[in-house]
């Protein structure tokens, strides 16, 4: 096992008001952002996309094992099978496996079964988790990948809004199908599914509010 290897960090230090002012705009930014299930099929930079998955992979995570795979999908037909794969596992949650409890929680949202925007959006950012990978011939396990791969998915929605791309965390329970239609590794397990592209003209999304800051923080 060979020594750690440091190198300096590059850390800027800012006035306080700069601070302040920094992160007043971004917290004003992330504001806005809302989850989107009306798309254009407009296409959208590709570059764009590479660039928020960069930022996604400059996520922390367990023993820097960087545990995620990030498929998109662009190809119509693929899109279909998604779709058709995610609606039928939908259907089944909707009409047998959701507990009348959670049914009611949904139902501000407006949601059901049916899953236009996996085919409306114009890109789909499948993430992948992944439980080991293959170091030096042999099985490496890696470590805290939930969390890793949530947080990494948390930078990509950022980095998404502040391009100017809207987003939806779909989460079709069980997603077994990702990993099958995008014939993913057997070391990979999906973890969520992102639709990305513009809203719709006239999008509406639901009438929600955020928790205010004094529900959500403890200052000891």
């Amino acid at each position: 096992m060979s020594d750690p290897r440091f190198v300096p960090l590059d850390f800027q230090r800012r006035p306080e008001p700069e601070m302040i002012a920094r992160a007043r705009a971004f917290d004003a930014e992330m504001q806005r952002r809302r989850s989107v299930r009306h798309f254009q099929d407009t296409p959208v930079p590709r570059e764009v996309l590479e660039l928020a998955l960069r930022t996604a992979g400059s996520a922390p995570s367990g023993a820097h094992q960087q545990p995620w795979t990030f498929v998109v999908v662009t190809d119509p037909a693929l899109k279909r099978r998604i779709r058709e794969a995610a609606e039928a596992e939908e259907r089944e949650n909707y009409e047998h496996r959701m507990s009348d409890a959670w049914l009611e929680v949904l139902h501000p949202l407006g949601t059901n079964a049916e899953k236009p925007f996996l085919e409306t959006a114009p890109a789909l950012i499948a993430v992948f988790l992944q439980t080991v990978h293959v170091e030096a011939g042999r099985k490496v396990k890696h470590y805290y990948t939930q969390e890793s791969v949530g947080i990494a998915v948390g930078f990509l929605l950022m980095a998404l809004h502040h391009a100017g791309l809207a987003s939806l965390t779909h989460t079709p329970s069980p997603m077994g199908f990702l990993e099958q239609i995008l014939e993913r590794p057997a070391n990979e397990r999906a973890f969520v599914l992102l639709p990305v592209g513009y809203p719709a003209e006239g999008c509406r999304v639901p009438d929600l509010v955020r928790k205010p800051l004094e529900e959500i923080a403890v200052w000891r």
